[in-house]
């Protein structure tokens, strides 16, 4: 598939949002766009997205190049322990993709469950000793969960280029390793981390804070 052929199959419309959802779509636009020397960058995400989201967005547009940005909005259940909040997790999918038209986002990849872990499927990423430190310590299996579903991002959009935030820096320095662990190729970058007024960092999870906890 050439870029044209991207295009005018609905794939990818230069300066439109489209939305894929099936894995194979969105891999066989990303790689027409690479071979026509468009570079991809994807933003991963979990939705509920807030201004961070949007620096992240931003810092992807204003990559040298010709530069298309993907977003992918999935809530990874490998990386919610058992007591998390995986059921309530906010999915405000209408207002996810206002955010991705007005930041000028061209492709969106929204697959399902079953599409990232079709029935079956057992083969996991297993971070090494540091992600049993810290966050990592409270939150077992988080790590594994979270590389996991990343190296399947990165294998089905094929991007040269992810952008993550500093916020979560252990999640960082793990991402990192695993590219370089794993070979692939691409390059991570990290953002420097959005506050709100208060001094809080971003986070979709803010919303269930109360005054005392903020």
């Amino acid at each position: 598939m050439t870029a044209a052929t991207a295009r005018t199959a609905g794939g990818y419309r230069p300066g439109e949002l489209t939305v894929h959802r099936v894995p194979a779509d969105v891999n066989a636009v990303s790689r027409a766009l690479r071979g026509a020397g468009r570079k991809v960058a994807l933003v991963p995400t979990m939705g509920a997205l807030h201004d961070g989201h949007r620096e992240l967005i931003r810092h992807a547009r204003l990559l040298p190049g010709a530069t298309v940005t993907a977003v992918s909005i999935f809530v990874n259940p490998l990386q919610f322990g058992p007591n998390e909040d995986l059921s309530r997790y906010p999915r405000p999918l209408e207002a996810d993709l206002e955010v991705l038209r007005e930041e000028g986002v061209e492709l969106a990849f929204l697959p399902s469950v079953d599409d990232m872990y079709p029935p079956g499927a057992q083969t996991r990423i297993v971070p090494g000793p540091i992600a049993d430190e810290l966050e990592g310590a409270v939150r077992p299996g988080h790590f594994e969960g979270v590389l996991t579903v990343v190296g399947k991002l990165f294998q089905i959009v094929a991007p040269e280029i992810a952008m993550f935030g500093e916020k979560d820096f252990q999640q960082l320095v793990l991402l990192q390793k695993m590219v370089r662990d794993l070979n692939f190729p691409l390059s991570i970058v990290g953002v420097p981390t959005v506050r709100e007024a208060d001094g809080l960092a971003l986070s979709s999870r803010n919303v269930y804070l109360s005054d005392e906890q903020r």
